[in-house]
Order: structure tokens, then C-alpha cells, then sequence
């Protein structure tokens, strides 16, 4: 029989904890920005960053700054890449993706290889969530609080910018501005989310939770919200549960995502089939 002291048990760990707390804090800014990521159709565009900050952070290690501006700076780099690519060449925005993050990902990858570093591989590219220290837990809340206030503010203008930008430009609204600090956000985002889940599962904060909460509501406020519960009520779960499974967390909170979405696309295919019987039996 499980008692209440093996339930509480990773609240006892100070590693735990802190696990939980930066979830709380990164699910956020995650939460909210899945949801502009969805409906602009930019899910490749925040794989394309999560993989390009490499360079930057073996460079920063190279030179002695924090990683942490490496990574953000480098995510600049790709997200201004891709936007001037785009702008000037008949090619496609997606293809200029491919190209930008697979040419700084390979770029990063011989970087790491030709320095000796104690930077370690794994923690960069799956995160290192249960070895957060105090001052990365405060350098992240930062971070994240920053992105967050900037989304909830500029929500309305980044929101007919997402959907309409010649409406948006008719309306007085710089597009060039909200189209580069849309990128800025999430660059920013990116290297929130890198100390917890790594490059390559990043990409699954920052789509699966505005996913979700689109199958889930019509009103785009509703789906802000929506967005954030399920991002952090995700991280907690698969946090939780990696402690008993004695699981990697960053994997086991992109599978509770994923779980979720899967449970939401069929109900949502289950209600659609369900009506439309209901219709074709009123009509005969």
C-alpha cells in the first residue's frame, strides 16, 4: 500500500524541488508563445532556433562569458539569418530553415568537437533540469518573468500580426518590429527552456501546449491560458513521475505532452464523429 511518504518522497530533495519550481516558471512563457508559434504556422521556426544555439554556447564557453548570452545571441544570429534569407531570395521560409538551423547545428558540432571542455554533450541537448543551482534558477526566473510580462502586454498586436500582417501594417502596427522581436521572444524563450529540456526536446514545450489548447477552445484569450495550465500541469506530472521511473525528466515531460495531445485529437475526432450522426439522423 503506498503511503503519504513515499507520495511526497521528491518533495523531501532539494534537487526535486528546484525541478519543480523552474517547470513552473518556464511553462509560462513556453505556455504562451506555443500558442502565436501554432497559429502562425512557426513550429519548424523554434526547432530551427533550439537547434542553432550550439555555436554560441561553445563559443561562450571558449570565451569565458556565461552560456547563457551565448546561446540567446546565437538564436538571434539564426532567427535574423532566416528573416533576411527570406526577405531576398525567391526560396521558400521553411527551406531557409532547414538550411540556417542545420548549417549552426553542424557548425556547433565541430566547434565542440575540436575544444576540450567540460561542457557535457547530453546536458546541452536533453537538458540538465535536476541540476539547476540557486543562481540559474534566478537567472531563468528573470528570463522568463521578462518574456512572459512582454507577450501578456503586446498579446493583441502580436495576435494581428499572427493572423492578418497586412492588417496589421494597415492598422499602424510596424511589422518588421513585431516580426523581429516575435523572433527576439522566441530566441529568449529557447534559452529559457535550454537548462531544463536541452535543444531538441524544447521544440515540445513550445508547440505541444498551444496545440493542445486548439483543439480544446475557439477564443485565442481562452487558449492562452489553456496553454499555460497545460504546459505546467505537463512539467509537474512527468517531472513526478521520472522521479519513480527513474527516468531522464526532460523525455518523460515531452512524453506527458505528447500523451495529452493524443487523448485531446481523439476525443476531439470521437465528439466530431458523434455529431455528425446526430446530423445525418436529422436529416433522414
Amino acid at each position: 500500500m503506498i503511503d503519504f511518504a513515499t507520495i511526497t518522497m521528491p518533495f523531501n530533495f532539494n534537487f526535486m524541488v528546484n525541478a519543480f519550481i523552474i517547470s513552473v516558471l518556464i511553462s509560462v512563457p513556453t505556455g504562451l508563445l506555443s500558442c502565436f508559434l501554432v497559429m502562425k504556422g512557426w513550429a519548424l521556426m523554434g526547432d530551427a532556433i533550439s537547434h542553432a544555439i550550439l555555436p554560441g554556447i561553445v563559443l561562450a564557453y571558449i570565451f569565458g562569458v556565461p552560456l547563457i548570452i551565448g546561446a540567446f545571441l546565437s538564436g538571434i544570429l539564426c532567427a535574423v539569418l532566416t528573416g533576411f534569407l527570406s526577405d531576398n531570395s525567391r526560396v521558400k521560409p521553411d527551406t531557409v530553415m532547414g538550411v540556417v538551423f542545420s548549417g549552426m547545428f553542424g557548425v556547433g558540432m565541430v566547434l565542440y568537437a575540436s575544444v576540450r571542455s567540460n561542457i557535457h554533450l547530453d546536458h546541452i541537448l536533453f537538458g540538465n533540469i535536476l541540476g539547476i543551482e540557486t543562481d540559474e534558477l534566478i537567472l531563468v526566473g528573470i528570463l522568463a518573468i521578462g518574456v512572459s510580462l512582454v507577450i501578456i502586454i503586446k498579446w493583441k498586436d502580436l495576435l494581428l500580426y499572427t493572423f492578418d500582417p497586412i492588417q496589421a501594417k494597415s492598422s499602424g502596427l510596424s511589422v518588421n518590429w513585431l516580426y523581429y522581436g516575435l523572433l527576439t521572444i522566441l530566441s529568449m524563450t529557447v534559452v529559457t527552456t535550454l537548462a531544463a529540456t536541452g535543444l531538441i526536446l524544447a521544440i515540445g514545450l513550445l508547440i505541444a501546449p498551444g496545440a493542445i489548447a486548439f483543439l480544446i477552445v475557439r477564443s485565442f484569450s481562452a487558449m492562452l491560458w489553456l496553454s499555460v495550465i497545460i504546459c505546467m500541469t505537463s512539467m509537474l506530472i512527468g517531472i513526478y513521475i521520472s522521479f519513480y521511473l527513474d527516468s531522464a525528466p526532460a523525455p518523460t515531460v515531452v512524453l506527458t505532452l505528447t500523451g495529452v495531445f493524443i487523448i485531446v485529437f481523439i476525443r476531439k475526432m470521437l465528439l466530431g464523429f458523434v455529431k455528425s450522426r446526430n446530423m445525418s439522423g436529422q436529416v433522414s
